[in-house]
């Protein structure tokens, strides 16, 4: 199955993506424009590349810091330890295109179930992956979660141009948000065209809220998904609109109804769904 991201990603995504991009582009340009035309343009020019490179070399510095503080203090997964997740990183990597497969870690998590991913210094890409979600999840499920990760990379999540034209747009209240949320839906249909299984997608995310490996193999994904009649709307419209991330599940139920809609076809279009 060729694999394509612009197929793939969430129509919300590309909708908050576009604006978002242009929200961003036009306070920056604001922002310059406003520097130009004071009272003494140059001195705001100087000032703004100086404050500039200020917050660039201390992103940087806290890259280095972490990049350092992963190596020394994380489990590095490679051909000679935890080869079998070495085997999943570098599949699900394959399967979605990305030239090289990022380098994953495992980190101990005392007990949050968690999963990354990141760019420290320079293009490496990497996925963090904790170590209660791990004991949690079986083989596949983990498979899934690796493949949500192997989203962010694909999808441009992590690009620091992209992510830097749109910084200015999180001054608008709930569009940063509402963004991210999108972001999290398209990751997890990657997840889903990874594993290609509707069960295991569906679980995957409900393991997210239930958490225990030793319920892992009763859960009803379909029973779960329900439970999003009873959210109350006022307040889950507003608990959702602060949210960085969709209800679970809202997760469970658009990843069911999408590869449903797919039915592993060759090629995957978008469905509308909550998000």
């Amino acid at each position: 199955m060729q694999f394509n991201i612009r197929a793939v990603r969430h129509h919300k995504e590309e909708n908050y993506g576009n604006i978002t991009l242009i929200v961003g582009g036009v306070l920056w340009f604001l922002l310059l424009v406003s520097v130009l035309a004071s009272d003494h343009p140059v001195l705001g020019l100087v000032m703004l590349i100086f404050y500039g490179l200020v917050i660039w070399c201390a992103l940087a510095a806290a890259r280095a810091l972490l990049r350092a503080h992963m190596f020394g203090h994380y489990v590095m997964v490679g051909p000679q330890q935890f080869p079998h997740i070495q085997a999943m990183v570098e599949e699900g990597a394959k399967k979605i295109g990305l030239l090289e497969a990022p380098t994953a870690f495992v980190y101990n998590s005392h007990g949050v179930m968690n999963a990354i991913a990141i760019r420290l210094i320079g293009r490496h890409r990497y996925v963090w992956l904790s170590s209660a979600i791990i004991d949690a999840d079986d083989d596949e499920q983990l498979r899934f979660v690796i493949g949500h990760e192997l989203g962010h990379h694909v999808a441009g999540h992590l690009d620091d141009l992209m992510n830097l034209v749109r910084w200015p747009s999180n001054l608008v209240p709930f569009l940063g948000a509402a963004y991210s949320r999108a972001r999290e839906l398209t990751c997890d249909r990657v997840g889903a065209f990874i594993v290609q299984d509707l069960e295991v997608s569906r679980s995957a995310l409900q393991m997210l809220a239930c958490g225990s490996a030793k319920l892992n193999g009763q859960m009803n994904s379909a029973v779960f998904a329900e439970q999003e009649k009873l959210v109350p709307p006022i307040a889950g419209v507003i608990l959702k609109i602060f949210s960085t991330y969709p209800r679970h599940t809202q997760r469970v139920e658009e990843v069911g109804n999408w590869l449903a809609v797919q039915n592993y076809a060759q090629s995957a279009a978008p469905v509308a769904a909550a998000a």
